[in-house]
């Protein structure tokens, strides 16, 4: 298998992964139908001013509120994908629902991945620790992690402090920034950034070897235009109509 992406996971590792989230996006979007959009309160004044001030036409507008949407799912897959890269590395697998995130497959390390260091509250950051502590105890050759993939520092450190109200310590429990996790993995100093760097060309190799474009289907979208076009209202006015009370609005249409 080669290596011409990155040196520390074949191509085809990575082209598997891009794959896979890719697959993500997809089912996130076709999963946005007019109903689904409508589930969270759509601001339309605040669309109103997005449609002027940022100079959007009103079909831009709403790809760009369902990509908010969509982004919301799609950061989970975004975790899921450095799973599957790091695991794609000699020596370390995924947990495929065990419990644990990434471990070594000689059971040394363990890991709980978070894409972003702030999604946890301390009732979360808690019962992580104690898994954490947990693995420790019972393989006690061990080192276990928490991966804060998008962290504000470079760093790896024992993670000790209060939480809830409790101190907790351990002497093979961990915190660490992604950067020194794929380092700490791959033994190269550089393993995040150079999969960042090469990820344009790599996700452009996935779309062509797939002969995929991107694709324009939006369900809500064709939903919302379809019956903006049947009311005779612009898109905007149909969301406004279909998701807010204005009595004297429709008293008005009415009457005119």
């Amino acid at each position: 298998m080669a290596n011409t992406y990155l040196s520390f996971i074949s191509d085809e590792h990575l082209l598997l992964c891009i794959g896979n989230l890719h697959n993500s996006y997809l089912k996130a979007k076709e999963n946005v139908s007019k109903k689904k959009f409508y589930k969270n309160k759509i601001d339309t004044i605040k669309l109103t001013f997005d449609a002027r001030f940022n100079e959007l036409d009103e079909e831009t507008l709403i790809k760009t509120e369902i990509n908010r949407q969509v982004d919301k799912s799609i950061n989970n897959s975004i975790g899921t994908f450095h799973e599957q890269i790091l695991g794609g590395i000699s020596g370390y697998e995924i947990g495929n629902l065990s419990g644990f995130d990434i471990k070594a497959t000689d059971e040394t390390l363990f890991a709980d991945i978070k894409n972003k260091h702030n999604t946890m509250n301390s009732s979360s950051a808690e019962s992580l620790f104690q898994k954490l502590a947990n693995y420790a105890d019972n393989y006690k050759q061990a080192k276990c992690y928490w991966v804060q993939i998008l962290a504000k520092n470079s760093f790896c450190e024992k993670w000790f402090g209060e939480i809830n109200g409790k101190e907790y310590s351990h002497s093979r429990v961990y915190k660490i920034s992604g950067d020194q996790f794929y380092s700490l993995l791959s033994g190269n100093e550089n393993a995040l950034f150079e999969l960042y760097q090469i990820l344009p060309k790599a996700i452009s190799d996935y779309l062509k070897s797939q002969n995929i474009e991107e694709s324009k289907n939006n369900s809500a979208l064709k939903e919302i235009s379809k019956t903006a076009k049947e009311s005779g209202r612009s898109i905007l006015n149909e969301i406004t109509f279909e998701t807010v009370s204005y009595t004297h609005l429709r008293a008005h249409e009415t009457r005119h």
